[in-house]
């Protein structure tokens, strides 16, 4: 039985803005215990046990073994600089997490100097007044002082169903963070923070870790694969070398351990928590939080955008535009006075809804009630419903029963869905036909319609059902909530980008397909409403979808098949919601998507993203920042194995064939020096690529570690590395010095690694193209690049430890040989990808693994 009795909320100021700032500073925020940021000492303790970081300590041990005193002071050093490095890093991205937390935190609607504002949860005090609604979570402990509510309390008592709260009774008393979930009130803050009932439970339920997302764990899969494949080669390395007598044992150790250096992707996981997370941070910049970071990789590969009508497509600024009797018309533009022949139905549409609604469709209501109205007897303020009948999948309509003096007597005045209104006053067909013809044409002028009823009852005990009254049919109203004007251009650039829109509104399918037409969400002429869904199998429903854009009159358990069965359907779902019953449906979405102006909470921390200002063109913009930052992964990972490749082989080859040592330890430490930043700065700050709107989704099992995308980067790096290899071979056949030889190609090495950036950047673009040099974080790369070199040559302690020289004519020759040797490859290796590999071989990590 459908049956509540309503509040009525009394006219309360609340606290001044001067003494609710007192008693914040007074008494703090309102905050429980929460994740805090590592502290130095964990993030220098999850430095030592760093694998890269263990190979330090273990080479600089060894070099003292061997008395290289020089050698195992710079690499001991080093251990600061790495240490610097992540503390540098640790903060950038605790920083974005935190404004990220801020911009998340909960909000309370509260009465402050006589007027509703909302605030952050943080900063409600004790004696402020809390203005409840259906969804909200509740930021305090508090006493219900008007009105009436249902609250979930099951976070705090571990029982489902929602406990009725009525003031002046026992159950008067709200607990923070537990939900409103139905009715609205007026409860005055007793407690704050740890003062709270869940407060007082405790760090038991201070905020969560965040689960690694799925990237995140391919990388720890991939990076462990390749530490335990490292670890074996070096091991046979250093076994080959021991036991052919081509090293001693300590130095063989040493050589085995620069291996394990040169193979390990450590980069690969700073890439993706400085990636994601300064990423999350960067979509909020486009009015979009992300409140889990894994959301962020599923952005690139949504494929079906399903979003409400109301306040996405719209401007949410509902108003009045005409209302329609069966024998007149009014039109409110332009208008100076209402004709006494509308009186009645507005009066009724006003009884029929809360004096301080919450609804955008109901505030019209009475503002344009009070508009026209004030000064007559058609406006009741002081009446107050002894029951009253809400929505529900049976009956879109509502009713509200008014007592009639001290009798049995009661009034009736209803609103709803035009259809179920003409339903329950049990019209004859020619006369419903004729009414459901007006709503059809008002609808087809993109008008969201309801329907008004009035009717009498005696009794006392109300029926069980609407059905149950004898109603009397009023008239139309007619709402207008015009498109926002940013969504025609915001729709042309998803369909551009291969994603289909789907909306899924409550609205009559005429309306919809009105608002689809003007803002070029679908030139399909079909609809498909909710009662049609309801007599569809999951297969003919499936098949449906695949032809259809639209989808009106929706209850939300219909939006929840909807988004499973696109999902089934292999698409990559994004859904926009609002409501408490939307919640079910935003967490079966991949990603759900809550509006941040008019949601509930519950909407909100049901999603992984909030709209904070409600507007489709910013979920379009966060997309498009989601493909940006998968792009960047992608470049950053193909460039991490790139540039291990060379390093690799300058370590292992040499030894094998013979020759003398080309990379130790010292050299590979400063190369690491050069990457880190490469991948966590340059990279994470490459801007869009120009088509990037212009492709397909991808497929949301892609992967950055995708074969082919790492097998362009072996090529890349395995082919620098042969040049170099060769220009070293070939210098010593030649007779150069070997430490003039490690001279030459250490300058290339080093030099190569920013062609290495280059080519990975834009794989579309020549090396030096001009439009590749946007990134604004290049030069400075290029001159850190160039300044390293400069100070490891030219000082001689630096040069003494590296086993490099002070570079002759030949050498400088050698080197610039090689360098153009090495640009002359990556690209033909660009162009032979092109004309073989198609358009789009630039972005192999698109395929799945």
């Amino acid at each position: 039985m459908n049956v509540t009795r309503p509040p009525s909320i009394g006219d309360l100021r609340g606290l001044s803005a001067d003494e609710a700032a007192r008693r914040l500073a007074a008494n703090g925020p309102n905050m429980l215990p929460g994740s805090s940021p590592k502290s130095l000492i964990k993030i220098v303790a999850g430095v030592l046990l760093e694998p890269m970081f263990l190979m330090l300590l273990v080479a600089g041990g060894l070099y003292l073994a061997l008395g290289d005193t020089a050698e195992a002071s710079f690499l001991l050093t080093f251990v600061f600089v790495v240490i610097g490095i992540t503390l540098a890093q640790e903060r950038k991205t605790q920083r974005a997490l935190e404004s990220l937390r801020d911009l998340s935190a909960p909000r309370a609607l509260v009465m402050r100097d006589g007027e509703e504002v909302r605030i952050p949860g943080r900063d409600v005090v004790v004696g402020d007044l809390l203005v409840l609604h259906e969804g909200d979570r509740i930021a305090a402990d508090a006493t219900l002082i008007d009105g009436q509510l249902d609250a979930n309390e099951s976070l705090l008592t571990g029982e489902a169903v929602p406990v009725t709260k009525l003031p002046g009774t026992g159950g008067n008393l709200l607990f923070a963070s537990t939900l409103v979930t139905r009715g609205i009130g007026l409860a005055e803050v007793t407690a704050t923070a740890t003062a709270t009932a869940v407060g007082k439970i405790g760090e038991a339920l201070a905020a969560t870790e965040e689960p690694p997302s799925g990237l995140q764990q391919a990388s720890r899969r991939l990076v462990r694969n390749l530490t335990i494949g490292g670890l074996a080669l070096a091991t046979l390395y250093f076994l080959i070398n021991w036991l052919w007598n081509v090293q001693g044992l300590l130095e063989s150790l040493l050589a085995s351990i620069a291996l394990t250096m040169a193979i390990l992707p450590e980069e690969i996981p700073v890439i993706l928590t400085v990636f994601l997370a300064i990423g999350a941070w960067r979509i909020s910049q486009r009015k979009v939080l992300t409140r889990r970071v894994p959301a962020v990789e599923a952005l690139g590969a949504i494929s079906v955008l399903a979003v409400d009508k109301t306040g996405t497509l719209t401007e949410n600024r509902m108003q009045i535009a005409e209302l329609q009797l069966e024998d007149a018309a009014f039109v409110h533009e332009g208008a100076d006075d209402l004709a006494e022949t509308f009186h009645e139905m507005v009066e009724f549409a006003m009884l029929a809804t809360p004096a301080d609604p919450f609804d955008p469709m109901e505030k019209a209501i009475q503002q344009f009630g009070l508009h026209w109205l004030t000064g007559t007897e058609h406006v009741h303020a002081e009446w107050s419903p002894d029951f009253e009948y809400g929505l529900s999948p049976d009956i879109l309509a509502m009713t509200r029963v008014f007592p009639i003096g001290a009798t049995t007597q009661h009034m009736l005045a209803t609103k709803g869905a035009p259809e179920a209104v003409v339903d329950l006053c049990h019209l004859d067909r020619a006369r419903e036909e004729k009414i459901l013809a007006q709503v059809e044409r008002m609808a087809a002028r993109g008008l969201r319609v309801l329907g008004v009823a009035r009717g009498r009852w005696q009794g006392k005990t109300p029926p069980r059902s609407q059905h149950d009254f004898d109603f009397q049919f009023l008239g139309l109203l007619g709402f207008v909530d015009p498109p926002r004007p940013d969504v025609p251009a915001a729709i042309a650039e998803c369909r551009g980008a291969g994603i289909r829109i789907i909306m899924l509104t409550g609205d009559h399918p005429a309306t919809a397909m009105a608002i689809a037409a003007e803002v070029g969400l679908s030139e399909r002429p079909d609809v498909i409403t909710g009662v049609e869904i309801d007599t569809l199998d999951d297969q003919t429903l499936r098949e449906r979808l695949r032809h259809v854009d639209v989808c009106a009159r929706l209850q939300p358990v219909q939006k929840l098949r909807l988004v499973r069965l696109l999902r089934e359907d292999g698409e990559v779902v994004a859904m926009t919601g609002d409501g408490v019953n939307d919640a079910p449906a935003l967490k079966a979405a991949d990603v759900g998507i809550a509006m941040g102006k008019r949601g509930t909470d519950v909407a909100r921390e049901s999603a992984a993203l909030v709209l904070l200002d409600d507007s489709f063109a910013s979920i379009v913009a966060a997309i498009r920042q989601g493909r940006r930052i998968y792009d960047n992964i992608t470049k950053a990972t193909r460039f991490v194995f790139a540039v291990h490749m060379p390093i690799i082989a300058l370590t292992l080859i040499p030894s094998l064939l013979h020759w003398p040592v080309l990379l130790m330890p010292v050299h590979i430490v400063l190369l690491e020096l050069l990457i880190d930043p490469s991948c966590s700065i340059v990279f994470e700050a490459e801007p869009e690529a120009d088509d990037i709107m212009q492709r397909p989704p991808r497929a949301l099992a892609a992967s950055p570690f995708a074969a082919g995308n790492i097998g362009i980067a072996v090529v890349q790096g395995i082919g620098a590395a042969v040049v170099l290899l060769a220009g070293y071979g070939s210098m010593l056949s030649l007779g150069i010095d070997a430490t003039q030889s490690r001279t030459a190609v250490f300058i290339t090495l080093i030099l190569g690694l920013f062609a290495l950036i280059l080519a990975n950047r834009h794989p579309d673009h020549s090396l030096m193209a001009h439009s590749a040099l946007r990134n604004r974080w290049l030069r400075p790369m290029f001159v850190g690049i160039v300044l390293v070199l400069t100070l490891a040559i030219s000082v001689p302690y630096l040069r003494d430890v590296m086993g490099l020289a002070l570079p002759t004519m030949p050498s400088l020759a050698g080197a610039a040989i090689l360098l153009v040797l090495t640009f002359l490859w990556l690209e033909g290796l660009r162009l032979a990808l092109r004309v073989f590999g198609g358009p789009n071989s630039s972005f192999p990590a698109s395929e799945a693994p």
